[in-house]
């Protein structure tokens, strides 16, 4: 099992798990957050990628001590093993109020379908075994009803599709200017406006983030690569900024 140590101390781990992706799958990282033996795991993915997903956690976290499933959106990426999950483990769903009859397409079970809790458009923290991880807004990056992770004790934001990355062969971000080629494709088309951009760092600023650690590529950490992405996105062109021109009839 390959794993990457993103914050340990004698009560908290963060682990980023091995990409498990294949084929024509878009590569998608599953990040596990475990404190005092109890767990949250961050997008667990899709119907190829399951099994192998609870191979590696179980080999760090009794499955049974799994608390949360957070979901950051509904993209099939990260929810469509849901009832796996919901029916090997006892852990709670968390998504957005947006998105609680979307996920029933994927099969989800009337029996465990009670355990998915919805999160409010303002967001909200969650008890992990005395840790407040703060369940925050990212509306529009690029769902709906999308939020990020911050867990306290590591100062890692989780941050689902934002700051993410494509066809890197390296974990973490060594020089934000060369990794920009990497994520600029991508937060230009698949984000909607520069303005979602700008709320977002404002928030961001507000957090004491060490470690930035996307749903898909390489993770930035330190406080200059942090900012550096940060500074970078806040005045990203995207979406409609730049796409005005392709509202015409073919």
């Amino acid at each position: 099992m390959a794993q990457v140590i993103l914050f340990e101390n004698k009560e908290h781990k963060n682990i980023l798990l091995e990409d498990h992706s294949e084929g024509e799958m878009i590569p998608s990282n599953q990040h596990l957050i475990i404190h005092k033996e109890k767990g949250m795991l961050l997008d667990p993915g899709g119907h190829k990628i399951h099994s192998r997903v609870y191979t590696d956690l179980s080999a760090l976290l009794s499955p049974s001590d799994l608390k949360y499933l957070f979901f950051s959106h509904q993209d099939p990426d990260i929810v469509a093993a849901a009832n796996f999950w919901f029916m090997m483990t006892p852990a709670d769903g968390l998504i957005s109020e947006l998105w609680l009859r979307f996920i029933a397409h994927f099969g989800v079970d009337r029996m465990v379908f009670h355990r998915i809790k919805t999160i409010p458009d303002r967001g909200q923290f969650v008890d992990l075994e005395g840790v407040q991880l703060s369940i925050v807004p990212a509306h529009f990056l690029h769902s709906a009803g999308n939020f990020q992770v911050y867990d306290p004790v590591s100062k890692i934001l989780y941050s689902g599709d934002l700051g993410a990355s494509i066809g890197v062969d390296y974990r973490i971000v060594e020089n934000f200017e060369s990794h920009i080629d990497t994520i600029k494709g991508f937060h230009q088309r698949y984000m909607p406006t520069v303005k979602v951009y700008q709320l977002w760092a404002k928030m961001a600023r507000k957090l004491d983030i060490e470690t930035i650690a996307p749903q898909h590529g390489a993770v930035y950490q330190g406080k200059e690569n942090v900012n550096k992405f940060i500074d970078w996105v806040e005045n990203q062109p995207c979406g409609l900024d730049i796409m005005k021109d392709t509202y015409n009839i073919p």
